[in-house]
């Protein structure tokens, strides 16, 4: 998918996302998809289960070589907290308790955040809310890269660094790009997790620690699963700004691969998006998708037509008014 020539800026449109539209057509054709926008209890017990094999591995590593550390933070940790990732996704549109239940969908996503080391769950849900309702917004949606990055990391290797340095980018990207105002969740979510570092430091020493920070830097960059960061909106294909992806490693990412199923569906859980796609094959099936998020990688780091510009942008006058 893509063609040959490299870029030099993003793939400007005038319409609207496509999803708004799917989304009606569907539901008008197939109301029995409302009965899916239901929370998920699956999803809390799934959240415990993950902390606590992270808190036991911190246990087990603390006498552990530096280098079987690092290498067990990338093929084991890195999993796991890459996984505890896209769970605080799923809670971040009340999957765990339902939007009646928003303090508890909070507090979830807060103890999810714990083995990942640095706070951010209450961050990325005051973000992500604009990256659905503002899809490829100019100076709204912070899932999309930066001027900057787009015209340094066009060459193979800076695209290789770009991946390698995802975490980082996700996280300054916002105070660039759409900056707002420290709400009280941020910093109670801060304090917890200052709270819970320091008690696993204090209890066990440093390794344990690293172990935390290096799961997530490693299993959030140049990881098999980070392939989703790119699967989602990068265009692979001209006209298409979000893909989905059909393959096994939906298993331990809570069908984050069905991406396109999700926007179009997003009180939908990760659980349950399987069923959007039987119920209604006809508005899937046909759309380009990905099957392997290995290979997403390796295209987007060799192909020039890939890399931090190959994103759609649109600019949404009235959210940016205020109005």
């Amino acid at each position: 998918m893509g063609n040959s020539a490299s870029r030099s800026d993003f793939e400007w449109v005038y319409t609207d996302q496509p999803h708004t539209q799917r989304r009606k057509e569907i539901l008008a054709k197939y109301p029995a998809i409302k009965a899916l926008m239901r929370p998920d209890p699956r999803l809390k017990w799934a959240v415990l289960a993950l902390v606590l094999v992270q808190l036991l591995a911190c246990w087990l590593v603390r006498a552990l070589a530096w280098r079987w550390l690092l290498f067990w933070a990338y093929a084991f940790g890195g999993c796991m907290n890459h996984s505890l990732t896209l769970a605080i996704h799923d809670i971040s549109h009340n999957a765990a308790f339902g939007t009646g239940c928003a303090a508890r969908n909070r507090w979830l996503a807060v103890f999810a955040n714990l083995p990942v080391g640095v706070p951010y769950a209450a961050s990325f849900k005051k973000y992500h809310v604009d990256h659905h309702r503002y899809l490829g917004g100019d100076g709204l949606d912070v899932d999309v890269p930066t001027r900057l990055e787009g015209w340094f990391f066009c060459t193979p290797a800076r695209k290789l660094l770009w991946l390698v340095l995802q975490p980082f980018f996700y996280s300054l990207r916002p105070l660039c790009v759409h900056p707002k105002a420290v709400t009280r969740m941020e910093v109670l979510n801060t304090l917890v997790q200052l709270a819970a570092d320091v008690a696993i430091f204090a209890l066990w020493g440093l390794k344990p620690m690293v172990y935390l920070l290096a799961s997530s830097f490693l299993g959030l960059g140049l990881h098999p699963i980070s392939g989703h960061f790119v699967a989602e909106h990068y265009m692979f294909l001209k006209g298409h700004e979000t893909y989905s992806y059909y393959g096994p490693l939906n298993w331990i990412t809570f069908n984050a691969g069905y991406h396109v199923e999700h926007h179009d569906f997003p009180s939908i859980p990760g659980y349950s998006l399987p069923l959007v796609r039987k119920i209604a094959p006809e508005y899937y099936d046909h759309l380009p998708q990905h099957h392997s998020w290995v290979k997403v990688l390796w295209d987007f780091v060799f192909e020039d037509s890939l890399g931090p510009y190959a994103r759609v942008k649109r600019v949404y006058r009235l959210a940016k008014d205020g109005l």
